[in-house]
């Protein structure tokens, strides 16, 4: 047999062979998939962008989730939606319908402009008791209640009797007349049993106002908070009011969501809370504390779903994944945005306070694949997966915990040859930065090739648990169970195929590592 046979059948076996270390001895683990170190670079497309378990408009432009309601095993999801264009202009509610967060099918537009105005964000209610007198069959009534943009912002509301497939406006809109503010919109307005009324919160300017009625038609003002509390980079948007139990204690808070855009804690558009009381008139915060919902510059307007039933008793979320900074420049034009993954929402005790934990919701499991994990058993220095097919498929879920309290760096990378994203923490600073300054395209704003950051001190003496979700174009990284938390976008020019995570030094700082695909497509 001559060389060039020889070199043919090693090269071929090594194109074959997949090699897992469990690393039980504390050494490196190498997942080896390596078939060719000079394999071709594979451009992506623009259709190589479109998520697989994340909502996306099949076409044109999506901004803000509005009208999260739960009714009779389904989830709806309106959103702020141009038919006729890949950038922000008229505005619709589109919507969406699934039983399980995941599995979502496009409805017809639900409310579209008039010669009142355009349709801005908002939310829903289920009015059981049929408050509104708008039932005329067996479903309860399903109340919109949304922002009218004409010559000035008011609230209107509109309902239906068929479970949210049709919708007719209230012939005596406006509900919430405007006294002249510029910025008077985005109503969320849930029913509050404790008073037997419904409650709004509506953002105005640099604060928001709270009302109450108790047939959703007529409105009264309760009080006003936040004009000199919390972050103030620009007009606030989206509010959200709700209550969760503090886990680990017999106690419960009142917890308020508000955007902020621009002002984020990394650039543009970001979302705050609030922890604190709420009596039914006036809502109190804990502290003036500014605390981020996110750290990254990709989850906005971020709303909680109405009508949850009482054996669920999730507090479930769902954000805008982009920045009003660069959303319209982003390279796809089919569509444009997507959503969060659906979060679970939860109050943990700490010494500084009730925190804000988010939590991919676990009916996602039910999409990972059935194939075994890609997992590195025991203590390991590093870990590389190199030209791997599950990390070529874009859309995974990477586990693992670090003992960072005894190293002064790691970094897990995503990436190929000469392109990646990484995510590092840093002994020194305090930080977890994310660099996507060489994660593909990044030319089309300058806030791509600036460092994410988020601050963080590991627990003493405890491990730091990562859960990570990849899906194409974005990144959402969960540290202690979602305590903190950075989402972001991003665009390579060709396929991702290698993933690495190393800390500084010989210390066997990573443990419990599994890599598990995710095949559920959408579109």
């Amino acid at each position: 047999m001559n060389k060039l046979s020889l070199f043919c059948i090693a090269m071929a076996m090594s194109c074959c062979f997949a090699c897992k270390k469990s690393g039980t001895d504390g050494g490196t683990s190498i997942i080896n998939t390596i078939k060719d170190s000079t394999a071709s670079l594979v451009t992506m497309k623009e259709a190589d962008y479109r998520p697989l378990y994340h909502f996306t408009p099949s076409l044109h432009w999506m901004n803000d989730p509005n009208g999260l309601v739960y009714y009779k095993g389904t989830y709806h999801l309106f959103y702020q939606y141009n038919p006729n264009a890949s950038v922000w202009g008229t505005m619709n509610w589109g919507h969406a319908t699934s039983t399980d967060l995941f599995n979502w099918k496009d409805q017809p537009v639900a409310l579209a402009p008039d010669n009142s105005g355009t349709i801005f964000s908002g939310s829903a209610v289920a009015d059981a008791a049929n408050t509104a007198g708008f039932k005329t069959g067996t479903e309860d009534p399903l109340i919109a209640v949304y922002t009218l943009n004409g010559s000035q912002q008011q609230q209107s509301i509109a309902y239906s009797n068929d479970g949210g497939t049709s919708w007719t406006k209230y012939a005596n809109n406006p509900v919430l007349p405007n006294a002249g503010v510029p910025d008077f919109r985005d109503p969320k307005v849930f029913w509050y049993a404790a008073g037997q009324k419904w409650i709004m919160i509506l953002a105005v300017g640099n604060k928001v106002q709270i009302y109450s009625s108790v047939n959703l038609k007529s409105w009264s003002l309760l009080s006003e908070f936040g004009a000199n509390l919390g972050a103030h980079g620009g007009v606030w948007e989206c509010p959200d009011l709700f209550q969760l139990p503090v886990d680990g204690t017999a106690t419960t808070k009142w917890v308020m969501l508000v955007s902020v855009n621009p002002g984020g804690p990394n650039g543009g558009s970001a979302t705050q809370y609030f922890t604190g009381n709420f009596d039914g008139t006036t809502f109190t915060s804990d502290s003036n504390t500014v605390n981020w919902m996110d750290y990254g510059t990709d989850n906005y307007a971020t709303v909680t779903y109405n009508n949850i039933p009482a054996a669920d008793g999730r507090r479930l979320a769902i954000g805008w994944m982009s920045n009003w900074n660069y959303a319209q420049q982003v390279p796809t034009t089919t569509w444009r945005s997507t959503m969060t993954v659906p979060r679970a929402l939860s109050l943990v005790s700490t010494t500084a306070g009730a925190v804000l934990r988010s939590q991919p919701v676990l009916e996602l499991s039910n999409y990972k694949n059935s194939t075994p994990d890609t997992t590195a058993q025991g203590a390991n220095t590093a870990i590389k997966m190199l030209n791997s097919k599950l990390i070529g498929s874009g859309s995974y879920e990477i586990d693992f915990t670090a003992d960072l309290n005894s190293t002064n760096t790691l970094t897990l990378s995503i990436g190929n040859i000469v392109e990646k994203i990484a995510l590092t923490y840093n002994k020194a600073s305090g930080l977890l930065s994310v660099d996507r300054s060489k994660s593909g395209h990044i030319d089309f704003n300058t806030q791509f090739q600036q460092q994410i950051t988020c601050p963080y001190i590991p627990k003493t003496g405890l491990p730091t648990d990562f859960q990570v979700l990849v899906d194409k174009t974005s990144i959402e990284i969960f540290v202690d169970h979602g305590e903190k938390v950075i989402t972001t976008i991003y665009f390579p020019n060709y396929q991702y195929t290698d993933l690495k995570l190393q800390g500084d030094g010989n210390a066997s700082v990573i443990s419990n590592f599994k890599v598990k695909g995710i095949n559920k497509s959408l579109r």
